[in-house]
């Protein structure tokens, strides 16, 4: 894959435009908490209030690479995120919740643009190990952004972690406007007509959709039933080491699906990732949490890589940013569900309540997907009586 024209330097600066974004949960919510001197719930408000935006703006701006281009879209956001990154450490709460939301509406959506760039760099024969590469590079960045800007705002200051974060926004902007990777595959051609919505949206692609959105929901779930069932045993400083076992894992599992030489129905992935998370709920001693979660998390990259892989080859080419937009929506709509869920869930019954219940309802999202995705093919590969000539 990284032989191929451009597809090492994407990654690379896909790897370093990831850091801010993975770092900027985490410093909000130390801001909010340490600087700002509000509850774990303010913090979670405004984490909440960039989610929305994110999960709004996403398709727009995707339409709007796929109408005016990659470069004019990175100036706009790349301003956005200068501009509330500087001005967040001074603003006060109300006025934080606000920005949050604004900056995640208009926020620099380097997820969508690296996928949607792969998709147009890449054959579709090679878009399973490029999309695997890339879900194994997410975990590594997902290792190191949280740890350095939690490092930055504990041992110097909020403030100066947020301008960090700022400044790091930035310099991906730039970095991707100079690398300006293609968008569309070279081949279209761009008076082509642009198909109408319902030629394309259609019971495959929200199969895809759905089964993104069942994917990322028991991620996260599964992520907090970790921190709560360690926290309740007493075993929270054992959680850098069962995070790192489930990380090494994915990775693992991601490059065993990119060597693989065929791909895999992307329903029976997600499928098979909420049912390796139903032991979870037997977890005890740290140990056993780190046993448990090696199954599943050798499934966490290469189910996440099938959507990005299923999505991609539904996405027609002029309204390619559109589509990737929405899978990053049906990304955030997934953690979005499942943060405040699961933690309903440990509240009123148990870590092992929470992970078995999660896992029920991804699977029943992943069955959904399937049964979505057969009909859609179906109705594909046999046109109704309508499309047939008279």
């Amino acid at each position: 894959m990284l032989r191929l024209p451009g597809v090492a330097a994407l990654t690379a600066v896909g790897f370093l435009a990831r850091i801010p974004a993975t770092a900027a949960s985490i410093t909000l919510t130390l801001h909010v908490v340490l600087t700002l001197e509000h509850g774990y719930a303010a913090a979670g408000l405004v984490g909440a209030a960039a989610t929305v935006g994110m999960a709004i703006g996403a398709p727009l701006l995707g339409r709007f690479v796929d109408r005016r281009g990659l470069r004019p879209m990175l100036v706009l956001t790349a301003v956005a995120e200068v501009v509330f990154w500087g001005a967040a450490p001074g603003l006060s709460y109300p006025a934080l919740l606000v920005g949050a939301l604004v900056s995640g509406l208009l926020g620099l959506p380097v997820y969508s643009v690296i996928r949607q760039s792969l998709a147009a760099m890449v054959p579709p024969s090679g878009r399973r190990p490029a999309f695997a590469l890339d879900s194994m590079s997410v975990e590594v960045t997902y290792i190191a952004g949280p740890a350095l800007g939690a490092l930055v705002a504990l041992q110097v200051s909020t403030s100066v972690a947020m301008w960090t974060v700022g400044a790091g926004w930035l310099v991906s902007g730039v970095a991707l406007m100079v690398l300006n990777p293609p968008t569309r595959t070279p081949e279209t051609a761009s008076d082509a007509p642009r198909p109408p919505v319902r030629e394309w949206f259609d019971l495959r692609l929200l199969g895809a959709l759905t089964a993104t959105t069942a994917a990322v929901f028991v991620l996260f779930g599964t992520e907090l039933v970790m921190i709560a069932g360690l926290q309740t045993s007493g075993q929270t400083g054992w959680l850098p080491v069962v995070n790192a076992v489930w990380c090494l894992a994915s990775l693992a599992g991601g490059f065993a699906y990119g060597a693989a030489r065929r791909s895999f129905p992307l329903a029976a992935l997600v499928a098979g990732l909420a049912l390796a998370t139903l032991p979870v709920a037997l977890a005890g001693p740290w140990w056993s949490f780190a046993l448990l979660l090696v199954v599943p998390g050798m499934l966490c990259a290469p189910s996440l890589a099938a959507t990005s892989e299923a999505v991609s080859g539904l996405a027609p080419e002029h309204a390619r940013g559109l589509v990737t937009g929405l899978h990053a929506s049906a990304n955030t709509l997934g953690g979005t569900i499942a943060t405040p869920l699961t933690g309903l869930l440990i509240d009123v019954g148990s870590p092992a309540v929470a992970v078995v219940t999660v896992a029920a309802v991804s699977l029943a999202l992943a069955a959904c997907a399937g049964l979505a995705t057969r009909l859609g093919t179906r109705r594909v590969l046999v046109p109704s009586a309508r499309s047939q000539p008279i």
